[in-house]
């Protein structure tokens, strides 16, 4: 426990020395990315450890603060997500210390820095606090520590209202884990998750809604998920890639302890699980399908995602309720599959775009194009993150999915014949239409941006990322080849985090897991075999026409001797008929102007894609509470001794209320 608490440290360390070096950008950037880097080294020895077979760390101390305590443990499930806050933090820190060199002459990076190093640590004591109230003084921090991040470019004023947007929406979340814990440390008076007590059918289930919402809020799940689209492409590319690649899992982090708490639960937790991950699944790759800011559509296949990983959980809920033990080894263990998956290509995702913004100065796809000549390097490491979140084999997000789609097809004794079939039909049927789906939004996505003719002068000046930027990139899209590579060793890895989930014998759990890994290992060979198909076809190509004379032409134009960048397909036009065979869920906006006569001068199609629960739920209900709120101004008088006065009443009422 002495090395992660000296990873913390060092982490910390490093965030205060940028702070107080803010007016020398360079030495405040070393100081920043060297403690995130050599913390995050330090912090990822430790959680290895305890994955590869170590007993559990533990750390326990008296805390003066009431119901609290200074209690930290890292286990196996805390340290499978301490990999990725470590891991992914650390190289996001290398890619934003040449990200952030833009703004040197604009701003002073010290805070920057500073509250980077609050988001690794918080959340780093996220998943190993085992105390209510540390739990949640690290759970804000966290969610502080982010919307200063998100908020780092604050004089725009889109970048302000996502903040808020943000701060509002965590906050509800964080009042719905305050009734959590306090409801389920009531009976004990201590909020140590160890002495916390078994709970009554009924109190298990309200513990649970209440644990799905203000989990599922941090998470992105819809539709809780309103934060998400607007806080991802305000913030600095590096922090999106930790957001969305870590930073939501614990929100999963806190859904999974919950079950651990809570333990066996009805067969309706699973089926909730399940709806939920499906409507999220869909709906987020839909709403990505036709967004125009490539960090925005990123933003919502993180809603995606998270609903992918949320199915698992269902399935392994479920499997937990019918006693499957398959059911329980094939859902949990492709829900944490695809949590290391997303962290791998979502962070390279959003580094690519980081990387598109940097050189171009814009992420609206439709001004882009062309920048694969140009950048090379990131174009390359973009589609391989592209491949992978499209879950094509050989790399890993097939992989991920394909567990889920083998528990669905292997484990299907949910219970009678209907359910089974609806499991079937709702399981297989969700997770084919998100990947059919996400293939088409990430065709998109990279077709649009790197392919093509330039379509602005921005994009046509493009140029390369600096050498630390790509190194950054690389290593995640290393990894989602070797992870679908050596993905049965790594199921073995994870079969180990499911042994503190379900309550099996540790024999039945390993039996389930082999039989697993076997199939797996079949996967890997014919992979195998797909790519060295590809190999000797490249070598066959290759050797053909060696020593002929390759040229280069413009593409076939139609007719036209000119081409222009303006007949090329822009984004909407691509995704065009999808949307339209979903209007019905989506509700896009279209203006059309037509053209007319014999000889039209113009014509025009503009569309817009509005969030439909941010439109029809939650600003009515926002401003509907504004106005109520409105009528209590007569309250703030500005005068301290009135407000001193509200403060002696309240303690007053509070006092009464305990002595009653």
């Amino acid at each position: 426990m002495q090395l992660f608490m000296a990873a913390l440290g060092i982490i910390l360390l490093g965030g205060v020395g940028a702070l107080l070096t803010y007016r020398r950008a360079r030495l405040c950037t070393a100081f920043g990315v060297g403690g995130a880097v050599v913390g995050g080294i330090a912090g990822l020895i430790s959680a290895v450890s305890v994955l590869l077979g170590e007993e559990s760390l533990f750390l326990y101390m008296s805390w003066a603060v009431p119901f609290g305590s200074l209690n930290l443990v890292i286990d196996k499930i805390s340290a499978f997500f301490l990999v990725l806050i470590f891991g992914i933090g650390g190289l996001a820190a290398v890619y934003g210390g040449e990200y952030l060199s833009a703004y040197r002459e604009k701003k002073w990076l010290g805070g920057a820095w500073f509250f980077y190093a609050l988001l690794m640590a918080g959340m780093a004591v996220v998943v190993t606090a085992r105390n209510g109230v540390l739990f949640l003084v690290a759970w804000e921090v966290m969610s502080l520590a982010s919307f200063f991040l998100v908020t780092f470019e604050d004089e725009e004023s889109s970048v302000r209202e996502a903040g808020w947007t943000y701060l509002v929406a965590t906050h509800i979340g964080t009042a719905f884990l305050t009734a959590f814990f306090i409801l389920l440390g009531r009976e004990t008076g201590s909020m140590d998750f160890h002495t916390l007590p078994v709970v009554g059918p009924a109190t298990a289930n309200v513990l649970f809604a209440l644990a799905l919402v203000g989990f599922g809020t941090k998470a992105g799940l819809m539709p809780m998920h309103i934060w998400l689209p607007e806080a991802h492409p305000a913030a600095p590319s590096h922090v999106s890639a930790v957001m969305s690649g870590v930073m939501i899992k614990t929100g999963i982090y806190g859904i999974v302890r919950t079950l651990t708490m809570l333990g066996e639960g009805p067969m309706w937790w699973g089926w909730l699980l399940i709806g939920v991950g499906v409507i999220s699944g869909v709906m987020g790759i839909l709403f990505g399908l036709s967004q125009r800011n490539l960090k925005r559509l990123l933003a919502y296949s993180s809603v995606e995602n998270i609903g992918i990983i949320t199915i698992g959980l269902g399935m392994g809920v479920l499997g937990m309720s019918v006693e499957s033990p398959g059911l329980m080894v094939a859902g949990f263990g492709g829900a944490f599959f695809h949590i290391l998956n997303h962290a791998l290509f979502k962070g390279l995702l959003f580094m690519g775009a980081g990387a598109v913004l940097h050189t171009s100065g814009t992420a609206m796809m439709d001004r882009l194009g062309g920048l694969g000549k140009t950048m090379p390097w990131t174009s390359g490491l973009f589609l391989i993150g592209a491949v992978s979140i499209s879950a094509l084999p050989p790399f890993n997000g097939f992989v991920g999915e394909f567990l889920l789609y083998l528990g669905a097809f292997s484990h299907n004794d949910v219970s009678s014949g209907v359910e089974t079939a609806i499991f079937v039909t709702v399981v297989i049927g969700g997770l084919a239409l998100i990947g059919g789906l996400a293939a088409v939004c990430f065709t998109k996505a990279f077709g649009i941006v790197f392919l093509g003719e330039p379509r602005s002068e921005a994009a046509r000046h493009g140029h390369e990322a600096g050498w630390a930027m790509k190194i950054a990139m690389a290593i995640p899209a290393a990894g989602c080849l070797m992870v679908g590579i050596f993905s049965p060793k790594i199921f073995e890895t994870i079969g180990t985090v499911i042994g503190e989930i379900v309550k099996l014998p540790a024999g039945e759990i390993q039996t389930q897991v082999a039989a697993t890994s076997g199939v797996l290992w079949q996967v890997v060979e014919v992979g195998g075999i797909f790519v060295g198909a590809i190999l000797i076809l490249g070598v066959v190509r290759w050797r053909l026409l060696r020593g002929r004379e390759v040229t280069s032409g413009p593409t076939w134009d139609c007719g036209y001797a000119s081409g222009s960048p303006r007949i090329q397909y822009t984004g909407s036009s691509f995704t065009e008929p999808v949307v339209t065979l979903f209007e019905m869920f989506i509700r896009s906006k279209k203006t059309v102007h037509s053209p007319g006569g014999l000889f039209p001068q113009s014509a025009s199609m503009k569309s817009q894609t509005s969030d439909i629960f941010t439109e029809h739920a939650y600003r009515p209900g926002f401003v509907w509470v504004g106005k109520k709120l409105s009528k209590l101004w007569w309250l703030q008088q500005g005068r301290v001794q009135l407000y001193v006065l509200y403060i002696a009443l309240t303690l007053w009422i509070l006092l009464m209320w305990k002595l009653r």
